[in-house]
């Protein structure tokens, strides 16, 4: 399997927030899509920027695929490209810009953050039909863009992690400050993310504010440990371990890209399973993409402990790390 290469900055440098780097581990082992739902100065961007660094070095036809791309985009620097990508557009980008297009079917932000890390930060900012775009490269891995008769397919196998507030102030829900939206005014930025979009988040994480002790906290002492060691080698070692597991049992795709055949095959439901994911449909009205996303976080969290078996407790943990806004205490429309 190829080496981490720790490409970016580490993730150690984050204080507190144990809670999302591990979401950050996962995402990366199985290749999850990740949304961070947090008020404004709690680190999701200082979060989102550190995910390069748990990815594995990209392999040699990796690092073609990602020259071509340069190449096709008038980018290429005269060598081939062995770091991935970590591209950030505004949340002002149109849809050609993300997607591709143009005179010459350039390529967009999503073709150029192949193989690599697409972040979105102030994801509601983004328009809908720039964001809706993406729904079908994020099942696929490729984009298919048309101008005037003419037409391309272009790569565009991401990680994709995204960013937003709770609400237009960025403090519902936050308990040091007071938030200020009407209830009218937070339903309508939440509702900015459409259904079939937020379904495709297999990770939806809450992240709080850090406290005093955490932000400065010495040595040891702070949340940047784990018993005494360093998150980031305790978090890469769980991701080297889901990479060996994968290869021992010889599959070839990402856990995000395992099939139903494959689900059943390396993560079937058991009765106590099938009776976590009724209860939980009974609450919140998953959808079978939704089951079927916890499904595949389920193996991923079995493949970072290093276990053949996927069980419950796996289920559980899934369920965990996918915030519900139905299970908030989101105002309701009169």
């Amino acid at each position: 399997m190829p080496p981490h290469h720790l490409q970016g900055p580490s993730v150690d440098e984050v204080r507190g927030q144990a809670l999302a780097k591990f979401a950050l581990a996962v995402a990366a082992a199985g290749g999850h899509r990740l949304l961070l739902v947090g008020p404004p100065g709690s680190g999701k961007s200082m979060l989102a920027a550190r995910l390069p660094r748990l990815l594995p070095a990209p392999d040699l036809h990796q690092c073609i695929q990602m020259t071509n791309v340069l190449a096709s985009a008038k980018r290429w620097p005269g060598q081939i490209i062995n770091q991935r990508p970590f591209r950030a557009p505004h949340h002002t980008a149109s849809f050609a810009g993300m997607v591709g297009g143009g005179p010459t079917l350039a390529p967009g932000e999503i073709t150029l953050a192949h193989q690599g890390v697409l972040f979105l930060d102030e994801l509601p900012e983004f328009r809908r039909e720039v964001l809706e775009c993406l729904r079908q490269p994020l099942e696929t891995g490729a984009i298919t863009i048309s101008r005037a008769g003419r037409q391309a397919t272009l790569p565009a196998r991401v990680h994709l992690i995204a960013a937003m507030n709770p609400c237009p102030c960025g403090h519902f829900g936050s308990t040091p400050k007071r938030c200020r939206c009407s209830p009218h005014a937070i339903r309508r930025y939440q509702d900015r993310i459409s259904g079939p979009l937020l379904d495709r988040f297999d990770l939806r994480l809450q992240v709080n504010s850090p406290t005093l002790p955490d932000l400065l906290g010495p040595g040891n002492n702070d949340a940047s440990t784990v018993q005494g060691e360093p998150t980031e080698q305790a978090l890469l070692r769980g991701i080297e371990r889901s990479e060996a597991v994968r290869e021992q049992r010889g599959q070839k795709v990402r856990n995000v890209d395992l099939t139903s055949q494959a689900l059943d095959r390396w993560a079937p439901v058991g009765t106590k399973g099938l009776k976590l994911l009724q209860n939980a449909t009974g609450r919140s009205a998953l959808s079978g993409r939704s089951i079927q996303s916890l499904r595949r976080v389920a193996r991923t969290l079995a493949d970072m402990e290093g276990l053949d078996h996927c069980g419950p407790e796996h289920l559980a943990q899934a369920l965990s790390l996918r915030l519900d806004w139905a299970e908030q205490d989101r105002p309701v429309m009169p």
